[in-house]
């Protein structure tokens, strides 16, 4: 792969991408063909369509997939494995109790989404979706009458709203550094945009959705409503549970910020340490370890016990892992077909103002191949000499790099392995995915744009 080179231009990959998109929605939707072997399938014929070495293929393939499990199968495992225990000790049913009591179930969507949005700022999108499952499931069967929708895309909306727009997740701090952007800045402007882009992308287009279709609850966690323990822990225990990754996470986010700031040294074993505990996976594991003892082994649980507890998690999410990954694959057959710089290439000469182009440029790749960083990085770095060079205040600088952000996130779909990981996670078949998931992700995208734009256009009167 590292001598060759691409020789098809941007229509003809264009056209191969579509047609492989194409191709998975027919056999997935009208001939039932399972989604793994349907993107192991497409992913295979669309690396020979464009044109990849027959001898590259398979590394291709297998790169695409692992690199995909490599930040989704820890993170998913652990997860279930802390809801599984959330779940079995009688926790979740109680945090769900308690929490339709203090906010009533009519306000229970809204308060389940500002929480998310707080968990949401140090905590990685999927990281952050994984936790929060057993308490979504629980308040969804608490109130909604076996509705996950109603808590699920509001939940989900605040991670990725946050994920997408707020330094120090990767995505806008990657941006930032490209534009030579505030970071500071862009933190606070960011602030200001996260609320409505997801009240309205989030909330009410959660509850829109809830009531036109009704998803069961699944059951990824097991159906333990008939098996409820006669001495549930409290509900702050599980907060205190819900806020340890939360807190250790934030170690690494902010530790790595005030690294790249020179504020402390990445070289220190100390910052290292707790940057290592603060990666994602990590934090996830001592949290489940934690939650064995205080969920388990405190309460008379423990031994073949617990194990078998832990173990039953792993199977209901099996087929989320494998689906997530092969989703990967076929995004990761898309990027090394080169189909993003072609586009880029031809995009970059559109001559458009330089916040249109960066939206648009980061739309049409992320469209193209799936992965929103790509998506960003690429549309950043085409933009960003433009951007240098030209006469723009601090704050106009902010609002192409949130604008930027925008369109990276703009309508995830099948080539994107996060569509296939809230679809899968949340029980909901492609179709819905499309039209729940795909439709919120527009939506976050068109709204952060349009009150981007505005702040630029309020910066070009200063």
């Amino acid at each position: 792969m590292e001598d060759w080179t691409q020789t098809l231009g941007a229509g003809p990959l264009l056209l191969i991408a579509a047609g492989a998109i194409a191709l998975i929605l027919v056999l997935i939707i009208v001939f039932k063909v399972h989604a793994f072997l349907t993107l192991i399938i497409v992913s295979l014929l669309t690396a020979v369509a464009a044109q990849v070495p027959i001898a590259a293929i398979s590394e291709t393939l297998t790169s695409g997939f692992g690199g995909t499990l490599a930040g989704v199968a820890l993170l998913v495992a652990l997860g279930a494995m802390l809801g599984r225990l959330i779940e079995h000790s009688g926790g979740a049913k109680a945090l769900a109790d308690r929490f339709v009591e203090i906010f009533g179930e009519k306000r229970a969507p809204f308060a389940l989404g500002i929480a998310s949005l707080v968990l949401g700022f140090p905590m990685f999108f999927d990281a952050g979706l994984i936790m929060m499952l057993p308490i979504i499931f629980a308040i969804a069967r608490r109130v909604s009458k076996n509705n996950v929708l109603i808590f699920g895309i509001p939940a989900a909306a605040a991670f990725s709203v946050m994920h997408v727009f707020l330094p120090p997740h990767p995505g806008p701090v990657t941006a930032t550094e490209a534009y030579g952007a505030n970071l500071g800045l862009v933190l606070l402007v960011g602030l200001v945009i996260v609320f409505p882009v997801w009240y309205l992308s989030g909330y009410l287009w959660g509850k829109f959705v809830a009531a036109r279709i009704p998803l069961p609850v699944p059951e990824l966690f097991g159906e333990l409503d008939h098996d409820q323990p006669k001495n549930p822990p409290k509900a702050s225990t599980i907060i205190w549970l819900l806020l340890l990754p939360m807190f250790l996470i934030f170690l690494n986010t902010g530790l790595t910020s005030l690294a790249s700031a020179g504020i402390v040294s990445s070289d220190d074993l100390w910052v290292q340490v707790l940057v290592l505990v603060g990666n994602s996976f990590v934090a996830l594991l001592i949290t489940v370890l934690v939650a064995t003892f205080v969920l388990g082994s405190r309460r008379g649980e423990n031994g073949s016990a617990m194990e078998k507890i832990v173990d039953s998690a792993l199977g209901p999410v099996s087929s989320v892992i494998l689906i997530t990954g092969a989703g990967g694959m076929f995004g990761g057959v898309l990027r090394a077909s080169g189909i993003g710089d072609a586009l880029a290439d031809t995009l970059s000469d559109l001559g458009l103002p330089i916040i249109f182009a960066a939206y648009i440029i980061a739309v049409v790749i992320r469209l193209a191949q799936g992965s929103a960083t790509v998506a960003l990085v690429t549309a950043a770095g085409l933009a960003a000499p433009a951007v240098l060079a030209g006469d723009f205040n601090e704050l106009q600088v902010v609002a192409i790099v949130l604008a930027t952000a925008a369109g990276s996130v703009f309508a995830g779909h099948v080539n994107d392995s996060g569509f296939w990981l809230v679809g899968r996670l949340m029980g909901m078949d492609v179709k819905t995915t499309l039209k729940t998931w795909t439709v919120q992700q527009t939506i976050e995208s068109v709204a952060a744009f349009v009150l981007v734009l505005g702040i630029y256009g309020l910066a070009s009167l200063l």
